[in-house]
């Protein structure tokens, strides 16, 4: 009878412990998404772009997509079809594909007109891919000034959505 209280109350104190770990780590993690992360990726003429580099008074869109992808290009040419509509926000398409097809996609949409958008490959590759649980592409996520994350959609973008919640901030 004593070693059947003592098996269940050891019982009841692990599930109690795994219960407060569980909860720990659900809002670590909750947490840790809820910022911008530190990140590298390299530009099309060679030199490194990082999260450091944005400016601390703008919002940033953080689009995770690959050249090749076709609703990453539907995304794309829609927001180009309104991009006077983002000019407050830092944009910053980062992808794990090739240079090559980069630099291609960096010629047919004219990026280089656009001092608000940088466009490179990811440093590591796949760290977008893991630090999100991106399953496809495009990802997009919307960061106030300070970093903070906004919205994200983790499929489709809507960007009359993406523009409304940029005015708010």
């Amino acid at each position: 009878m004593q070693a059947s209280f003592m098996n269940k109350k050891k019982l009841s104190f692990c599930t109690t412990l795994l219960i407060i770990f569980s909860v720990s780590l659900f809002f670590s993690n909750t947490t840790l998404a809820q910022s911008m992360p530190s990140f590298s990726m390299r530009l099309t003429n060679g030199k490194l772009f990082s999260s450091k580099s944005l400016s601390p008074e703008k919002p940033v869109i953080i689009i995770y997509f690959a050249p090749d992808c076709e609703h990453c290009l539907a995304l794309m040419d829609a927001l180009f079809k309104k991009i006077s509509d983002f000019k407050k926000a830092q944009i910053v398409l980062v992808t794990f594909k090739p240079m090559n097809e980069v630099v291609d996609f960096e010629k047919n949409y004219h990026i280089a007109r656009y001092s608000n958008i940088k466009v490179g490959i990811e440093i590591p590759v796949f760290f977008f891919r893991g630090y999100y649980t991106v399953e496809n592409t495009p990802f997009t996520a919307l960061f106030d000034k300070h970093k903070k994350l906004i919205i994200s959609y983790k499929k489709e973008t809507p960007v009359n959505d993406l523009i409304k919640h940029l005015n708010v901030l």
